[in-house]
């Protein structure tokens, strides 16, 4: 067998193929346009801290951008948006409906900078090691 011709054959039978497949999917474009495409999923994280506060203390700004009631729960749902300008982080924050004095915080994506308050405190440590550098 002349492996010269193989390809030649391969690329007319893939040619009549998507040449078939045209013709047999102009009905099926109206389904597919109506179809929506799956986003990337996003990474989520969920904790569960025991805690009487709510709002706790994570090191990042956030922003309260709503709050819905939840199905047999007393104790809304709050989301949040992470305040850095170039971040896309969520989180929403509830009470465990089982036990009221667990708190359930769900981030959905990964920040793109560094922590806020961890640089807040980094960074007199910093100066100080430059500081004492010198000597």
């Amino acid at each position: 067998m002349d492996t010269s011709t193989k390809p030649n054959t391969i690329l007319q039978n893939s040619a009549a193929l998507s040449a078939n497949s045209g013709e047999e999917n102009k009905g099926n474009n109206k389904r597919r346009a109506v179809g929506k495409m799956r986003k990337a999923s996003r990474p989520r994280f969920a904790f569960q801290t025991r805690s009487a506060d709510d709002i706790l203390d994570d090191g990042y700004r956030w922003r309260k951008y709503g709050q819905k009631a939840v199905k047999n729960s007393s104790y809304p749902r709050s989301y949040y948006r992470c305040t850095h300008h170039t971040c896309n982080v969520k989180k929403q924050v509830q009470r465990l409906s089982k036990d009221t004095s667990i708190v359930v915080t769900t981030y959905e994506g990964i920040h793109n900078h560094p922590c806020e308050k961890l640089m807040e405190t980094l960074t007199p440590l910093l100066r100080q090691m430059q500081f004492l550098s010198r000597f």
